[in-house]
């Protein structure tokens, strides 16, 4: 039973509070002595739970504070959620289907959980959103204790941690400390997080800067994703999202080891990556349809061990190479793999994006497999010369079917711009840089 005390001046007084379904019981008195008890009945689980919150309140605004959290009779009274597994998994075999979480919401209003209203009010608001949107604020924020907890809650306010709620449950989540100030634990923060029964169907986690005092490292990040029991169902991770050079260079940044998550999260259909010393291992994500990788300095075997994956559903592939004073190696013979389209059948756009070997692609891609099956090819940001877009221009034929071709941000004079300006049925080669030489183009994104 949670004890509450209060000591001040010759006052030294207890308070107790348990709730049991729809009981409530209390005991109070001189600390030393029994006290006096006394036992409220209410007609539903959600008033004693309500009547049980307000008291709790009360005590603490007179000054009481929490001695002991007791035993687990009154752990029904803790801001902890109620969890139906088999709920859940009819919920999960079905994220789409709103059916799963009206009943569930019937199973929660027996329990009092206020995640039984918030379902059935945002269900309501997808027919009528605009008329819905502020009760549905409200609810949320009148019941955050429940629906979060005390850390996220706070997280939230600051806007550490940014939400979208579907049907009673967090949807979505950004998660990153917001400036040099913040002292915000992002793993520890991420751990509460994926542990919340509020999160149990969270499907789209994007992690923004884990720490702006010194390296920005999502090791520890990781590890938490990869231990999460049970797993959220994601679809969509994106790890590294920050401005760079605003808020760190991107070669400063370490992500880690991804290669403990493919089994964890099995179901996701995006990843996007943004940063460096990233793992990669053998990639197994049979479901995925879209797969960036944002980085200056992209090692040989990282890029092997990614046009050695077997995607089956793979439809927009991007990989940003770098430069090779941040740690990039290897050329286009490394990519062989990928230009056989060996392994990504469903491939439709493909970027092969701030590399220094860009004018050896333009070479290789004309006579490659892999052109024939995508549809938009992104060869920004790169060292492409007006010899590269000459190589692109005698080759039209074989570009000819494609609906988007980028080559902005490379070093093409109006001359250049002017002959790949028909390669393909949209072409976009603005923004282009100028180099002081001939040998001293350089890809745009290093450090």
């Amino acid at each position: 039973m949670p004890r509450y005390e209060f000591t001040e001046g010759s006052s030294s007084k207890f308070w107790e509070i348990t709730l049991e379904g729809t009981t409530l019981t209390k005991r109070w008195g001189r600390i030393g002595t029994d006290g006096q008890e006394k036992v409220e009945e209410f007609d539903s689980k959600a008033e004693a739970k309500k009547a049980y919150e307000a008291q709790v309140h009360e005590k603490v605004r007179k000054g009481y504070t929490l001695a002991e959290s007791g035993d687990s009779d009154g752990g029904e009274a803790t801001a902890e959620s109620a969890v139906n597994p088999d709920l859940e998994a009819a919920i999960l075999a079905k994220p789409d289907d709103a059916k799963g979480y009206l009943a569930y919401a019937e199973w929660l209003k027996g329990e009092g959980d206020p995640r039984a209203e918030l379902i059935l009010l945002q269900h309501s608001a997808l027919e009528a959103p605009a008329a819905t949107r502020k009760k549905v604020a409200k609810l949320i924020e009148d019941h955050a204790n429940e629906l979060l907890g005390e850390s996220l809650t706070e997280a939230v306010s600051d806007e550490t941690l940014k939400l979208e709620w579907h049907l009673g449950f967090i949807r979505e989540a950004r998660l990153g400390q917001v400036d040099y100030d913040s002292s915000a634990n992002i793993p520890d923060l991420l751990a509460e997080l994926l542990a919340h029964p509020s999160a149990r169907f969270l499907s789209r986690l994007t992690l923004g800067m884990a720490n702006f005092d010194g390296e920005n490292d999502y090791d520890e990040t990781l590890e938490v994703l990869a231990k999460a029991k049970p797993a959220p169902p994601l679809r969509s991770l994106f790890i590294g999202d920050f401005e760079f050079p605003d808020e760190t260079e991107i070669s400063w940044t370490q992500v880690g080891d991804l290669k403990p998550l493919y089994k964890v999260y099995p179901q996701l259909q995006e990843l996007r990556v943004r940063g460096g010393e990233i793992g990669f291992g053998k990639i197994d994500l049979p479901e995925l349809r879209s797969f960036t990788v944002e980085t200056g300095g992209l090692h040989q075997g990282s890029v092997k061990e990614i046009v050695k994956a077997k995607w089956p559903k793979l439809e927009s592939l991007e990989v940003w190479f770098g430069q090779e004073n941040y740690g990039a190696s290897g050329g286009v013979k490394d990519l062989k793999p990928l230009l056989d389209a060996e392994g990504v059948p469903a491939l439709r756009k493909l970027g092969l994006r701030n590399s220094e070997f860009t004018d050896e692609l333009c070479a290789v891609l004309p006579k490659s497999k892999i052109l024939a099956q995508i549809e938009e090819l992104d060869l920004s940001m790169g060292t492409m010369s007006d010899t590269g877009a000459d190589t692109l221009a005698q080759n039209a034929k074989a570009f000819g079917h494609l609906k988007a071709l980028d080559v902005t941000q490379n070093f093409l004079t109006k001359a250049g711009q002017k002959t790949v300006a028909n390669v393909a049925k949209s072409v976009a080669s603005g923004n282009q840089r100028t180099p002081y030489d001939e040998e001293s183009r350089y890809a745009a994104v290093g450090e």
